[in-house]
């Protein structure tokens, strides 16, 4: 190990302390990550500082700034401590075990519905491992919120993230037996405009969008929902009173269909299915517990219930 001339304090822990104090956003935030205390991260800046012969970090009561020089030493150690990781996974052998703490972020009913199967998988085969299951469906500040990996349902927005393609999800109409009764039977695809809807925001608000399984014709119409959602649990609740028709994930209803509590509307006509994607940041160096995940992930995936491989 590498050792300054004073101190004998190890320059490696030095840089990423400093990194996790750039990344948390603040000295008391590094201290809680890093399972410390505030004085003693505070001590490691200094050493650090002291050994750079530079000012790294501005600070105040209520903020922190970095300098030119902590830019520039951030994107550096940034590197080093990359590329130190990748020689001790090289020196370890590929065979060795992934340990520590992996921080998934993961869509809520997806998240805790569906991929549960997978992470258990995960944990059991790798027992050094533990997880931390992070469920919310907004795109997290991987680096500020410290997230190894991202399970994304729909459309990538960021092209400066790596995105793997895992899974499609079908995704069906379905309306509750009360509300249909009060209709003419749905037999053409027109007459669904004259059902009350409800959205689910994340995917559809004013406007539905249909395919023909065989024909692959399409057509669309508008709609004024009686409410709009960004939960597949809350669509799927409020179709079962009546409130309205809806589009949701197949998989979120399969058992509703099946005791009859909602009836699958048009079954040759469906919504353009939902891509499954595992996203992460692009780095020069990936950690064996983010690549087994990986590894795993993309094998289980379509195999679960209510997803399959990709078509196109």
């Amino acid at each position: 190990m590498s050792k300054t001339s004073s101190g004998g304090i190890d320059r490696i822990d030095l840089m990423r302390t400093f990194i996790r104090i750039v990344e948390s956003g603040s000295l008391s935030a590094a201290a809680q990550q890093m399972q410390t205390s505030q004085p003693t991260v505070s001590r490691r800046l200094q050493a650090l500082e002291r050994m750079l012969g530079a000012k790294l970090i501005l600070r105040t009561t209520h903020a922190m700034k970095l300098t030119d020089d902590g830019q520039r030493c951030y994107r550096h150690a940034k590197l080093l401590i990359e590329q130190w990781s990748a020689l001790e996974d090289d020196l370890r052998g590929d065979g060795e075990e992934p340990e520590g703490i992996l921080r998934v972020r993961a869509p809520h009913a997806f998240g805790q519905d569906q991929l549960i199967a997978p992470l258990t998988e995960y944990l059991q085969r790798y027992g050094n491992m533990s997880v931390d299951w992070m469920l919310n469906d907004h795109t997290p500040d991987f680096i500020a919120e410290h997230i190894d990996c991202m399970i994304q349902v729909g459309e990538i927005t960021d092209p400066s993230m790596v995105a793997v393609l895992l899974a499609e999800v079908p995704r069906i109409v379905v309306a509750s037996p009360s509300l249909l009764a009060g209709y003419s039977p749905i037999k053409q695809i027109d007459s669904l405009a004259r059902l009350p809807w409800i959205a689910v925001s994340t995917f559809y608000r004013n406007e539905v969008t249909l395919s023909h399984g065989e024909s692959g014709r399409s057509a669309s119409f508008e709609i004024k929902p009686k409410l709009s959602t960004d939960s597949l649990y809350a669509a799927r609740k409020a179709a079962e009173t009546g409130l309205g028709a809806a589009i949701v994930s197949a998989w979120v209803v399969s058992e509703n269909i099946v005791d009859g509590t909602l009836v699958h509307i048009l079954p040759d006509w469906h919504a353009k299915p939902l891509p499954v994607y595992l996203v992460y940041p692009y780095a020069s160096y990936y950690p064996a517990r983010l690549l087994k995940f990986l590894e795993l992930i993309r094998t289980v995936m379509p195999e679960l219930s209510g997803t399959r491989r990709p078509r196109n």
